[in-house]
């Protein structure tokens, strides 16, 4: 098992035991069976409850398969009405469905039969093999909220977080990102930005500019709410920055002041050094949210390009076009 840095690690999460077995105490038939798999052979229900079927996620076709199995007048009326789907697909479960509208499933079989498969789930790899040997790294963020009155865990981060234990085995593949590797040339510059757990291949970025003692510069740009509990990775960045491995960092913590800060900010306001590395040459990277920091780092790098370079918007663009066609500005969003 051999991976890069920027490469991806495919998990397969077991479900929450709790969950199973509430769901188990409250179906319409005898849960001491076992049950056909989709891809072949058989489990006992509660094993393939717990690794081969996702219990969480709920869609417009799975409740198109409970609704005629169910005495409930309003669910069936709701069937008709798109606006009314989305309202009871919003922020339930199966377990929802079980109580609020209740099914008359004749076996497990036609229980399991509506459910989709529990896939994998792709965590950044967080490390370099040439300072962990035999070990890969993640950084996987807890996740808990709560809607129609439950407290509801993420699969794989809860698998992994809580009910994993020390000793135990999971299941992983791994996934090659070409899209995301530092540059051939050790002498280039490289910007990263990387809030929250986007922090990740940054991470494993600067061990393998250490390892390989890379003379580029290497600026950070993280963030995250709180300084106080959301500083990953602190000790390790601090000591980077005294061995001058890590040249620069600037940090966005959006919960600290009353105005919001956030690492696109950090950029715009040095935008002109920003620019001065990427015009000599930097290579620019982003990981993270793809609908909302993604979108803002772009623009905030546009910005930089137009103001300092200076530029029009179309040449910013075209400029901006050419970094991606040469691999000098490479994302991994999601």
């Amino acid at each position: 098992f051999s991976y890069e840095v920027g490469d991806v690690l495919a998990t397969f999460p077991k479900n929450d035991p709790e969950l199973v077995d509430e769901m188990l105490s409250v179906l319409p038939f005898s849960t001491k069976v076992s049950v056909e798999l989709k891809e072949g052979g058989k489990k006992p229900l509660r094993d393939a409850l717990l690794e081969e079927f996702d219990i969480c996620t709920i869609n417009k076709t799975i409740l198109k398969k409970w609704a005629p199995l169910s005495f409930h007048p309003y669910l069936k009326a709701a069937m008709e009405d798109e606006d009314e789907i989305a309202k009871i697909l919003d922020g339930r479960q199966v377990i929802d469905l079980l109580y609020d509208f209740p099914a008359d499933f004749k076996s497990a079989q036609d229980f399991v039969g509506i459910l989709r498969r529990l896939t994998p789930r792709l965590y950044s790899i967080a490390s370099s093999l040439k300072a962990h040997p035999d070990e890969v790294h993640l950084t996987v963020a807890k996740v808990t909220y709560d809607t129609h009155g439950r407290t509801r865990k993420g699969v794989c981060s809860t698998f992994l977080c809580e009910n994993m234990q020390e000793g135990d085995t999971v299941r992983v593949f791994l996934q090659h990102a070409k899209h995301f590797k530092l540059p051939e040339d050790l002498s280039k510059d490289v910007i990263m930005v990387g809030p929250g757990t986007g922090i990740a291949p940054f991470r494993a970025f600067l061990e393998e500019r250490k390892a390989t003692r890379a003379s580029g510069r290497n600026w950070l740009f993280f963030g995250n709410p709180h300084e106080a509990t959301d500083y990953f990775y602190q000790d390790e960045f601090e000591l980077y920055e005294a061995e001058n491995v890590l040249n620069r960092i600037d940090l966005a913590w959006s919960r600290d002041q009353d105005h919001k800060i956030y690492v696109q900010d950090k950029m715009r306001d040095h935008s002109e050094e920003l620019w001065e590395w990427v015009k000599n040459g930097a290579h620019v990277y982003v990981c993270g949210d793809a609908t909302y920091m993604a979108p803002d780092v772009d623009a905030a790098l546009n910005e930089a390009i137009q103001k300092h370079g200076p530029m029009s918007n179309e040449e910013a663009d075209a400029y901006v076009a050419q970094m991606k066609a040469d691999k000098r500005y490479q994302r991994d969003v999601y």
